[in-house]
């Protein structure tokens, strides 16, 4: 990133690394080069519980240096508060701004933005990540963040716009979540088993995928469901997040949970990403069969954060669809976040390279694997830029089969420097 930085060009980086590996830390370090150099930094989160995680380690791990970072969400509702952010991205006394949605807004206007950090990229739309590269008059470095890549920004890697940085370890210590299946009709089996967790003084998580029962969809929903674990664990505290809470009820309700005085966190899919909880053992997503492979692998990744074993529990119901059932086995036979990316690819498709779908259409690759071969797509792209330097105006005799053939492959150009 470094490197990419004083290139004299646009980085455009995506950062791969499991839940947990250390990508925070990572996006904090690009970010202080980028104010070294005179410029301001954007951290953009999906979520608001995630955007106050990162805003709080921040504050924390720059509280020595001269740095002002200010935090932007819907939460902020003080018009006087979000008049002095907005007036200091402008004039620069801001220098990293950490946010939701809410930095896309057209009246967010910064001084000098030179880098945008997008955590947990899967969840933002191509559109919205443009409208950000539209702050600036040069376009700003672009680092985008995820621990599941999507199979389009797969596929992006290949086609040469998107590099890849990895990180592949974890921190010491850390034990493999084991991942099991239960049907809805095993609940008294599931109940036994998160007793005996916070029997042993751990935490629970339980996620639902609706709020409310829905006359539509046929699901478990978070209302329903909260009461009637306070019904079968009436000794013990539990604590309910969703997303149509007023963030100041929200809060309350995590730190309650963060703090160990609840034992059970009912939620929706608001914890999907930045929650860090290391005495938080289970994960109990109902409705598994609901969830795509990278939203299941994030849930799962809210435990195994302690030295502690930790379980994260699928709960579907019987009929399943052929694809849905090798998903769950996905699931339950790996942790490793390039693998569930690889099996999210074969189902999913890359994506249209040229619109904003997210999936579909088949890609024409005979041998190699897009979620594997990362080191020898590199390979291949460090000799292509060789040709291309040695080469500018493709006319040397030695490369002209080359330039030929890949006319033939490349007769549209798909541009994706500027979306990322």
């Amino acid at each position: 990133m470094r490197k990419d930085m004083g290139s004299g060009r646009q980085m455009n980086r995506l950062l791969q690394g499991d839940v947990g590996s250390g990508k925070t830390l990572v996006a904090l370090m690009t970010a202080l080069i980028a104010l070294d150099n005179g410029f301001q930094a954007c951290i953009m989160a999906p979520t608001e519980i995630l955007a106050e995680q990162h805003y709080t380690t921040f504050q924390e791990l720059l509280k020595e240096l001269p740095v002002k970072v200010a935090l932007l969400t819907g939460a902020v509702k003080s018009k006087k508060r979000r008049a002095e952010i907005l007036g200091g991205l402008l004039s620069g006394e801001v220098q990293i701004l950490i946010g939701t949605h809410a930095v896309l807004e057209d009246n967010v206007e910064f001084c000098r933005l030179g880098l945008v950090v997008i955590d947990e990229q899967h969840r933002f739309g191509v559109a919205q990540r443009a409208r950000l590269w539209k702050k600036n008059e040069v376009p700003p470095h672009v680092l985008v963040m995820t621990a599941t890549p999507i199979p389009r920004t797969l596929a992006m890697t290949l086609y040469g716009d998107l590099d890849v940085s990895v990180i592949d370890q974890l921190p010491p210590g850390r034990k493999p979540i084991e991942t099991r299946h239960f049907w809805e009709e095993r609940a008294e089996s599931l109940y036994r088993g998160i007793r005996a967790e916070i029997a042993k003084g751990r935490q629970a998580y339980v996620v639902y995928p609706l709020i409310r029962e829905s006359e539509k969809m046929d699901l478990q929903d978070l209302e329903n469901g909260y009461a009637e674990f306070c019904r079968v664990f009436p000794d013990l505290n539990i604590s309910k997040v969703h997303g149509r809470m007023k963030s100041a009820e929200k809060d309350a309700e995590m730190e309650r949970f963060v703090s160990g005085q609840t034992q059970i966190l009912v939620a929706t899919t608001v914890i999907e990403v930045g929650v860090n909880v290391p005495n938080a053992s289970v994960m109990v997503i109902m409705n598994a069969e609901r969830f795509g492979l990278a939203q299941l692998h994030q849930l799962r990744g809210r435990v195994g954060r302690g030295a502690d074993q930790s379980y994260c529990i699928l709960v579907t119901r019987y009929n399943l669809s052929q694809e849905t059932k090798q998903r769950i086995q996905i699931m339950c036979e790996t942790t490793d976040g390039f693998e569930i990316a690889e099996a999210d690819l074969r189902f999913r498709g890359p994506g249209d390279l040229e619109g904003t779908q997210q999936s579909g259409l088949p890609f024409d690759l005979r041998v190699a694997n897009i979620a594997r071969d990362g080191q020898l797509v590199q390979l291949a792209r460090d000799i292509a830029n060789q040709v291309l330097d040695a080469d500018p105006a493709q006319d040397l005799p030695a490369n002209a089969m080359m330039w030929r053939r890949l006319r033939e492959l490349n007769r549209d150009n798909a541009d994706w420097s500027k979306i990322s």
